[in-house]
Order: structure tokens, then C-alpha cells, then sequence
């Protein structure tokens, strides 16, 4: 037997383990309303409340910075790639900040930043002041805004994870189709510094007040348990309490000491690289292989649909496969979109192209999302979910100037777009033999014994 079928086996027996060793311990679930259910959309603002900081949401106002002040297309994405890389370092101490003091009072520490960074950026006259701004918008935007909300469902399920992780992003999803446009809109409206300044005006208007009145940390503080099931055990899945939590968790050390965190980390790198560089340089790519600006938006569009249509799918294979076989299948589908890019012929290739690519994003992150609390515990996920948000920023500020800087120095994109196909294809294989560490199996079985 292989090490990827046994490893799916030791899964699926530790989480019968409880009903095969105390048949007794079955319980039904809790009648009172779960309140993991209120926490699905609260989540779900907190996601999209990164768009001011997400490369679909400074996009729209790159025209502006530069006629503004007086900037060149190489100052203004200079500026936004090292502003990136820089705000990539701290996410390990945000996430240490949510293992110390909890996710309400971090998230609302960055949300106040967050908002005042837009204000910032509607003020900004110059290009040092620019990247002042790219920088923490980044920093506090995509990266600490969007690694806390991603931890907030993972406190309160574990069988339906995947589930509400896909319908999460659904709402991402969404954001990606109309913020572009509601920021054009806003831009035409009341010129772009007030248009920046709206923006962070409504991420406090509708953050702090949900954070302040509805926003709870773990369903221990309501009286209940992840999935609105008792504690111990229910169907064959071992339910943690706070405390179970604290001795079945891996440190970020032990976790580092695992194939499998290694394997999922180089995954999330491999994606940010590849997807955002495909992205930032869609017009360009297909303007050199003879499609226009029609083309890329049709593939936008369809990626869009893709994506959210694969992230509910995605999040319901991901309660009932072995995580690692979705992972191996998003690399595959990412090496398949990247081939499709390189061989990009006609303009009748734009829509599978923008189908693979929704499909692999959505694969990956229905299977990222709940990956981390299952194979290392939920004690430690700010600290060991940080370094992964180090290497998925870092990763997307270096993806599009690599893509550029081939077509410098090679005058076509051909060479570093088969590089960018071969590059996912070890990680199919790497993938399948990464399953849940050893060490935190034994300590679910000692949990359940």
C-alpha cells in the first residue's frame, strides 16, 4: 500500500476512533440555533472588507496615481512589487497576535488601521507616499484582514469546513465581479481621492459595529461546540473542545518538521506566483498573441463564474475526500491552465482558459482553508496560517515581474510561460504523499482512547 493511501486510511481511523472505542458516546446534536451560522457572513464581510488592499481593488485606481503625480508604468508597479514583498514579513506576528489575544480583538485592531490606511492613500502626493501606502494597504488589507477572516470559520466547524469556506469565497467571488466597477464609478463620481476615502470610511462603518455587537471568537462563548454538536463525539467525528484543542495542536515548530506543511506552503506559493502573474499581465500576453481588450475581459468574466461555481463544489469535496488528492488536483488543473496560456491561439481558447483557471484557484483554496486546522490543530493556526500568508503575498509580488522581465529579455512570453506549466507538475505528485502528520494523529487517538 502507498504512503498516500495509508495516510488517507490513519485519517479516516482516528475520526471513527471515537464511536469504534466508546460506542456509548454518540450524542445528537444541539437543538438551540448554532451560532456558527451568524459567524458564516460576518466572515464573509471581513473577506470582502479587504478589497481596498487587493490587487482587483488598487487596480482601478492605477490610472489615477498616475496622472496624479506624474508617475511612469514602471514606478507605479515598482512601487506596488516592493510595497507587496515588504508586506509580506509580518504576517507570522499577526498571526501570533490572534494565538495570544484572539481573533476579535486582532481584527478589530486591524480593521481601525485598515480604514485609516485608506484615508492615507486618498491624501498621498507623492511616489515615496505611494508605496507607503501600497505597503499597508497590503500589509493590513490582503494580508492580515484577509489570514484573520480565513481563521474565523475554523473555530467553529470541522465536518462542514470546506462547505462554508466555498460559500465564504463565494462572496469573494462576487467582490471580484463588482468592486472594479463600483470603484470606477466612485472614481468618476467624486475623483479618486474621495473615492479612496469612501472606501475606508465603509470598511469601518461596516466592520466595527459587527465586530462590536455580533463578532465571537470560539462557540465556547455562547455554550457550544464546533458544528453545534456536544462535546465528544457524533457520526464518527471527534469533536474538540478549547482545551482538547490545546494538547492535540502542533506548535509551528512541529508542524515545520512535517512533510506536509512544507508541501502545502510551496502549493500556496506556487498559486500566488503563477495566478497573479497570469493575471497582471493578461493584456499584454494576449495582446502578443493577437487577442484584444475584449478578450481578456471575457476572460475575467468567465473565471469569475468558474470560480464561484467551484467554490462551492470545491467546499463540498473538501468534507468528504482526502485533502491531499484536492491538492494534487489543483496543482494538475494549474499546470493545465498555464500550457493553455503558453499554446494561447485563438480567442475561442479565452474561455476553457478562464474555466481551468477558476477551477484551479477554487480547488485550492477550498482545500488550504480547512487543511490547516485538520492536519495541525487550531492552538497554534495564527502563527503556522501566518507563514503561509508570508509566502502567498511574497510569491504574488514576485510572479509578474518574473513574467515581465522574460519578455525583456527574450522578446516573448513563450519561454517563461512553459517554465510557469512545468513548475506545478512535482507538486501533483509531492501533494498526494501529504497527509495528516503523525504526530497529531497520535494525539487525536490518545484524545478519543
Amino acid at each position: 500500500m502507498s504512503s498516500s493511501s495509508s495516510g488517507v486510511r490513519a485519517d479516516a481511523d482516528v475520526a471513527n476512533l471515537s464511536s469504534e472505542l466508546s460506542p456509548g458516546a454518540a450524542v445528537s446534536s444541539d437543538s438551540r440555533f448554532f451560532y456558527g451560522w451568524a459567524m458564516l457572513p460576518l466572515a464573509t464581510m471581513a473577506l470582502i472588507a479587504t478589497a481596498p488592499g487587493q490587487t482587483f481593488g488598487v487596480s482601478a485606481f492605477n490610472d489615477s496615481f498616475r496622472t496624479a503625480l506624474g508617475l511612469s508604468h514602471s514606478q507605479l508597479t515598482g512601487a506596488y512589487m516592493v510595497g507587496t514583498l515588504l508586506a509580506a514579513i509580518p504576517m507570522g506576528y499577526v498571526g501570533a497576535l490572534m494565538d495570544r489575544h484572539g481573533l476579535r480583538v486582532t481584527i478589530t485592531a486591524v480593521v481601525i488601521l485598515f480604514g485609516g490606511v485608506c484615508l492615507y492613500t486618498s491624501q498621498v502626493n507623492s511616489l515615496p507616499g505611494l508605496f507607503f501606502a501600497f505597503l499597508f494597504l497590503r500589509m493590513l488589507g490582503a494580508g492580515a484582514l484577509g489570514l484573520l477572516s480565513g481563521n474565523a470559520l475554523a473555530f467553529w466547524f470541522e465536518r462542514r469546513l470546506g462547505t462554508v469556506e466555498g460559500l465564504r469565497h463565494m462572496g469573494m467571488a462576487g467582490a471580484i465581479a463588482v468592486v472594479p466597477a463600483l470603484n470606477l464609478w466612485l472614481i468618476d463620481a467624486v475623483g479618486w481621492r474621495w473615492a479612496y476615502a469612501i472606501l475606508g470610511l465603509s470598511v469601518w462603518a461596516v466592520m466595527l459595529p459587527a465586530l462590536a455587537w455580533f463578532w465571537r471568537d470560539r462557540p465556547e462563548q455562547v455554550g457550544q461546540y464546533k458544528d453545534g454538536l456536544p462535546h465528544g463525539s457524533a457520526d464518527g467525528t471527534v469533536v474538540e473542545s478549547a482545551e482538547d484543542e490545546a494538547r492535540t495542536s502542533l506548535t509551528l515548530r512541529e508542524a515545520m518538521a512535517s512533510r506536509a506543511y512544507w508541501v502545502i506552503i510551496v502549493c500556496i506559493g506556487m498559486w500566488s506566483m503563477l495566478g497573479t502573474a497570469l493575471f497582471f499581465n493578461a493584456l499584454p500576453l494576449f495582446t502578443a498573441r493577437g487577442l484584444g481588450t475584449a478578450d481578456v475581459a471575457w476572460l475575467f468574466t468567465v473565471f469569475a463564474v468558474s470560480l464561484a461555481v467551484m467554490h462551492v463544489i470545491g467546499g463540498l469535496l473538501a468534507d468528504r475526500m482526502p485533502l491531499n488528492l484536492l491538492l494534487a488536483s489543483a496543482m494538475a488543473a494549474l499546470a493545465g491552465a498555464m500550457a493553455m496560456a503558453w499554446r494561447l491561439e485563438s480567442a475561442a481558447w479565452v474561455y476553457p482558459l478562464g474555466m481551468l483557471i477558476g477551477l484551479a484557484q477554487g480547488l485550492i483554496v477550498s482545500t488550504i482553508s480547512p487543511v490547516w486546522p485538520r492536519f495541525f490543530g487550531r492552538a497554534y493556526m495564527g502563527r503556522i496560517r501566518g507563514t503561509s500568508a508570508t509566502v502567498a503575498v511574497a510569491a504574488s509580488s514576485f510572479g509578474p515581474f518574473l513574467m515581465g522581465a522574460g519578455y525583456d529579455l527574450l522578446g516573448s512570453y513563450d519561454t517563461v510561460m512553459l517554465l510557469f506549466t512545468l513548475l506545478p507538475l512535482p507538486m501533483v505528485g509531492l501533494a498526494l504523499i501529504a497527509t495528516t502528520p503523525a504526530k497529531r494523529r497520535q494525539r487525536l487517538q490518545r484524545l478519543v482512547a
